[in-house]
Parts: structure tokens; sequence; C-alpha cells
């Protein structure tokens, strides 16, 4: 995979680091950790303008969201609350636990974008309970571009530093990824088998 996206940024330039951002955003496993810091070397060398990197990648990384935020906005808050009542076990939530969570995300949601847009992992599935509490497209944008440009700035920068050695950058940052979810998913494990139904 490294070899294939140096590739396409060698040769597609910012819509290459558009696309490639936008596609990390939809489907995970293409990482950002290796995109930008590339993307960052790329501009260093003089092959392609800083600016143009950053504002590439944040673009991609935030129009990456929106499928995932209309999913959450068409699902709508009465379909997640009935699956809740149906399958509470499974998805680890009750409905009551449910509404709570949506009415937290109705007073810290920017917050939440915000900083989610900083962890790896959650920086995709942010934007589904933002869609789901229906969260204003303009709010949802403007923190998730906020969070994106810090994320993508860091990535970039650290390819600019390392120069010919931006490949560090997804040695060290590939295992925090795996960590955070792997952590999910011992959280879910635990609530699994910890589940009780509300009464």
């Amino acid at each position: 995979m490294f070899d294939t996206i140096v590739d396409v940024i060698a040769k597609g330039g910012y819509l290459a680091v558009f696309a490639l951002m936008a596609i990390e955003n939809i489907f995970p496993p293409i990482p950002s950790e290796m995109i930008m810091p590339f993307a960052g070397f790329t501009a260093a060398r003089g092959d392609l303008n800083i600016i143009g990197v950053l504002l590439a990648g944040t673009g991609g990384s935030v129009a990456g969201t929106l499928p995932w935020y209309y999913l959450g906005k068409l699902y709508g808050k009465e379909r997640i609350m009935r699956l809740a009542d149906r399958h509470g076990r499974w998805l680890t939530i009750s409905e009551i636990e449910v509404g709570k969570a949506l009415q937290f995300f109705l007073r810290h949601g920017g917050k939440a974008v915000f900083f989610g847009r900083l962890i790896p992992a959650i920086r995709t599935l942010i934007s589904i309970p933002a869609g789901i509490a229906a969260m204003s497209l303009v709010r949802f944008l403007a923190y998730s571009t906020a969070g994106s440009l810090i994320w993508t700035g860091l990535l970039t920068a650290a390819g600019v530093l390392l120069k010919a050695q931006y490949a560090i950058v997804a040695t060290y940052v590939d295992p925090v990824s795996k960590a955070v979810i792997g952590l999910i998913v011992a959280v879910y494990l635990y609530r699994l088998i910890t589940y009780r139904a509300a009464s």
C-alpha cells in the first residue's frame, strides 16, 4: 500500500491528496498517517506547494466525513432508538442511554467533533452521531474543518521536517491507531458481558 500511495501522489498532485484523504475518511484502512507526511515531503522538495497540500488534505478529509454524517442524519434518532430497544444487548446501549448520549451530543457536539477529528479511528466514526443528533451542517463542517486542519497540518509538518524519513511517521502513529481500535473493541466486549437491559 505504501508504494501505491507514493506513486499516486507523485503523479496526481493536489487532486490525488484530496482524493486519498477523502477515501481515508470513508474507508479508514487507508491511513492519513502515510498520505500527508509523503505529501509534506513532496512539498519540501519543491514538487508541490505546502499551502496547496494543506488545503487539499483538509478539504479531502472534510469531504470524506459527509457520507457518514448524512448516513447518520438519514437514519435518524427514532430509528436508532428503536434499534437500541430491539438489539440493545449487541449494541451494548439501551434506548434510555441513546437518549442521554444524544442530549450530551447536542450540548457538547462541537467539541466532540473537533477533538474526535484528532483521534485515529474516532475521526471517521464521530460523523455518525453528529448526523443522528441533527447537528447543523454548517456547524459540523466548521468544527470538522478546524480539527482536520490541525491533524493534516501536524502530519504534513512531520513529512517536511523528516524529509526522506517521512515513513517514520507511519511507524510511530500506526501503533497508536491500533491501540485505539483495540481499546474500542475491549470496551465493547466489556459492555457486552456486563450489559443489563433497562427495567
